[in-house]
């Protein structure tokens, strides 16, 4: 099969989960191009290895509109000057954009013009158009729509395209695409449960969940050792959804019971300053890091290096929401004992005091709490870090689920539909039976 992603920027080392099904894709044989609708926020010697192992840039397409001048003269002058380089290619395509009785004043105004430009001398036909993320699926409707982008529409949501970008375009802004798209797919069954509810025909939306490579995350859980620190560690983006004030809290809480901890955040982004102040004012730099990005390898090195992870995710002011974290997998792979919060689809993954804690979002004292009754009771880790290995190879095995995924392409593609297993309305691998040591 001839398939096209259409992402938000690559590469970005935060969608390792993007990147595995591109390499599974290519490993089974198909063919993927990549159309990202920005740049890359990350330097050159942190990109994924496998990005230069399958050569992808090569096969990566940035889709940047050119700015619209607000001078109509010089929208016109600027327009067709970008114009002129590429007449020959896909003529079509252009006259539609120039339609004024069809698309009236985005036609005369040059904006359908500019947007095609871009693309009208790059690769449009392919079996399967897959858009990570919502967002990227509007993008995708519309450029199918000129042309430029042929073949099965498939639509992933992921997170906040299903919970912040809701909250500020409304219940109707994915309606239209929920009549043109081909099929959709959500990594939690928390968020089909909103599509569903936003209107998304159910024969046409199931759970496809982000997966790992278990093999590459060798089984070891750590032991307590009285005479060296215990490293707890928290990797995501430096973002209000992640809720690293409140591990950074519950760390300072408990330090002054437990002095003979280290806590270790990896990542970056816009509240770097905001927590870096917040763990001055607590009086834990000694005992708090911020460690800033890390790739794929790196973060495994240092899961390998701690005893206990916490995600302490919460829903954003803005709606944001996670589904179940795919560090937090990896670390659950590897044995770490792990805690973290009733939100989003993450309560799919782990199963409290089972294969994890979970506690309410928000709660510090409660985040304390349970990394002090680990530490009071290592005699449970074996059970629960052997729970949550298992419950990670049976609900996110990366080949398995790169497996369904090429299946999902082959139907569509034979049938025209999907034929959606019993299995696929499941909310969780585990039960729901809960456990007390």
């Amino acid at each position: 099969m001839k398939i096209a992603f259409v992402v938000l920027g690559f590469p970005e080392l935060s969608q390792t989960f993007i990147l595995n099904q591109i390499t599974g894709l290519i490993d089974r044989g198909h063919s993927v191009d990549i159309y990202a609708l920005k740049g890359s926020e990350i330097q050159a010697s942190k990109v994924h290895p496998d990005v230069e192992k399958y050569q992808l840039l090569a096969q990566t397409y940035y889709y940047c509109v050119p700015d619209l001048p607000k001078n109509f003269l010089w929208r016109v002058l600027k327009g067709f000057g970008l114009l002129a380089t590429k007449l020959g290619k896909s003529p079509k395509i252009w006259l539609e954009a120039l339609n004024i009785f069809r698309y009236r004043r985005n036609a005369l105004s040059l904006r359908l013009l500019y947007k095609v430009i871009p693309l009208l001398d790059k690769p449009n036909q392919y079996d399967i158009v897959h858009c990570q993320f919502g967002l990227c699926g509007l993008e995708a409707m519309s450029l199918r729509k000129f042309g430029l982008l042929q073949g099965k529409l498939v639509v992933s949501f992921r997170g906040f395209d299903i919970s912040e970008f809701i909250q500020q375009y409304g219940d109707g802004v994915y309606s239209q695409l929920f009549n043109v798209g081909d099929f959709f797919m959500t990594n939690c069954e928390y968020f089909r449960q909103r599509l569903l509810k936003l209107g998304c025909p159910e024969n046409k939306v199931m759970v496809h969940r982000s997966g790992l490579d278990c093999e590459r995350f060798i089984f070891n859980p750590p032991t307590l050792n009285i005479s060296t620190p215990v490293q707890i560690v928290t990797s995501g983006r430096l973002v209000e959804k992640k809720g690293i004030e409140y591990a950074i809290r519950a760390i300072a809480k408990l330090v002054k019971l437990k002095p003979n901890i280290e806590y270790k955040i990896i990542g970056d982004g816009p509240l770097k300053q905001q927590l870096q102040q917040l763990i001055t004012e607590l009086g834990v730099n000694d005992t708090v890091k911020l460690l800033g990005w890390k790739d794929q390898e790196e973060i495994i090195e240092v899961l390998k290096k701690s005893h206990i992870f916490i995600a302490p995710s919460v829903t954003a002011k803005s709606g944001d929401q996670d589904a179940p974290v795919n560090v937090l997998k990896e670390a659950m792979a590897i044995g770490l004992p792990v805690v973290s919060t009733y939100h989003g689809g993450i309560p799919e993954l782990i199963q409290d005091n089972v294969s994890g804690f979970l506690v309410p979002e928000r709660d510090a004292d409660a985040i304390a709490e349970k990394i002090s009754y680990l530490l009071d009771n290592p005699q449970i880790w074996d059970f629960v870090t052997r729970a949550a290995r298992a419950q990670v190879e049976a609900g996110y095995d990366l080949y398995k689920l790169n497996d369904e995924l090429v299946e999902i392409y082959q139907q569509l593609l034979t049938q025209g539909f999907v034929r959606m297993s019993p299995q696929v309305v499941a909310s969780s691998v585990a039960s729901n039976t809960d456990m007390t040591y």
